[in-house]
């Protein structure tokens, strides 16, 4: 089985979009890319939620990761989003993902239907058992209106050794730990809120999957790295820094916020699609006075 390193900042890369919203910028893709690497990211997150998976279709969707292996070039992994609602949906997806060259999959917990943990349980030994590379799970109970357990997560991990990672986005630090204490170095933990990143890995997890670091890659690629080197201050100064515009990120739905933070910067259309609204005018004031702030503190150190 191909081996996937999970530590440091990965990025929920957003999709660009045409002004008009009907299309993929291809264009766009690549400079973000570029830039997340550049900016000294550890791997790149193409298709989770942050790049609008619901609303794209599976040709986009595939074409997509496709294109994000192909620039990124082995520089750094690509985890591809290819959970859904549908077990045979998403091994599909898994399969043709790893068959374009992903490293890696990530799979969201199945939303709207909310089936028990034992139905989470026996959806995702079913993805394991049909996929031949490194999985990633993604727990959001916010979005998918199910929490998957860390006993449910224990059982997955002692039946499928290519489940490697889980991105915790439950938003509770409590639950990080007992990831930890019951599968110690047995399952990875990823941080999924930007906002606990430093909390969460001070308990055990190895890095984060950021909004943030769409906009400012070098910025979050700090906080991780100066943790994992031992840098506590280091790491604990830069990531206050960055808490307002954490918060920013998530003031409405994401990624509306990080698009208009990226179109501020000249990267990209803010264009999202229905059923998400382009971020408020009251929204890109406040992110553009945010950026400022970061960019004079800079200045001033």
């Amino acid at each position: 089985m191909k081996q996937l390193p999970l530590s440091g900042t990965f990025t929920a890369l957003v999709t660009p979009f045409t002004p008009d919203g009907e299309a993929v910028d291809f264009e766009a893709l690549d400079a973000l890319v570029e830039a997340q690497i550049a900016g000294g990211v550890s791997g790149l997150v193409p298709c989770g939620t942050t790049g609008e998976s619901p609303t794209l279709t599976e040709a986009e969707a595939s074409a997509v990761i496709q294109r994000v292996v192909e620039k990124a070039r082995g520089r750094v992994p690509v985890l591809a989003g290819t959970g859904s609602f549908s077990t045979k949906k998403t091994i599909a997806t898994s399969r043709a993902a790893l068959a374009a060259g992903a490293d890696g999959v990530m799979v969201v917990m199945p939303y709207y239907s909310r089936p028990s943990q034992d139905g989470l349980r026996e959806h995702l030994l079913a993805v394991a058992r049909a996929v031949s590379g490194p999985i990633v799970l993604y727990n959001v109970p916010g979005r998918t209106s199910v929490d998957l357990s860390a006993e449910t997560t224990e059982r997955i991990c002692a039946a499928a050794p290519n489940v490697v990672g889980i991105k915790d986005a439950t938003g509770n630090v409590l639950r990080c730990q007992e990831l930890v204490r019951r599968l110690g170095d047995r399952l990875t933990v990823l941080c999924g809120d930007d906002a606990l990143t430093l909390a969460m890995m001070a308990l055990g997890a190895q890095g984060v999957i950021s909004v943030t670091s769409n906009v400012l890659p070098r910025e979050v690629s700090a906080v991780t790295r100066r943790f994992l080197e031992g840098d506590l201050a280091g790491a604990r100064a830069a990531h206050l820094s960055l808490l307002e515009l954490h918060g920013l990120m998530f003031v409405e739905p994401n990624p509306a916020p990080a698009k208009v933070a990226l179109a501020a910067m000249g990267r990209m259309s803010p264009a999202v699609r229905l059923p998400l609204s382009p971020a408020s005018e009251a929204t890109r004031q406040q992110i553009g006075e945010a950026l400022r702030r970061l960019e004079a503190g800079r200045g001033a150190s």
